[in-house]
């Protein structure tokens, strides 16, 4: 005998919010290490404004990941605010 699960759209709703809270979560987390890599290389190299052609390659394109990695920040903060609109009490249960 097979057991079908169905899944209302609100606890589906839901279950998606708490797993991108825990994206978002990892994805900060990410950010801050990111910002001490580059802490960390600007003052190996003693140069901070990455506009100097000295400025190293390493901390250039950690700061461009950081970038990247801002943008699915926003992006994700846009759909869990989409979903948490949509159900009430959501951003409290997930």
């Amino acid at each position: 005998m097979k057991r079908r699960h169905f899944e209302t759209a609100a606890t589906t709703a839901l279950r998606e919010a708490g797993v991108i809270r825990t994206m978002l979560e990892d994805l900060d987390r990410t950010v801050r290490l990111l910002n001490s890599d580059i802490d960390a290389e600007e003052e190996r190299t003693q140069v901070f404004d990455i506009s100097d052609p000295l400025y190293s390659m390493l901390a250039r394109t950690l700061v461009e990941r950081r970038a990247n990695v801002n943008v699915t920040i926003g992006a994700l903060a846009q759909r869990l605010h989409a979903i948490t609109a949509t159900i009430p009490g959501a951003s409290q249960a997930a």
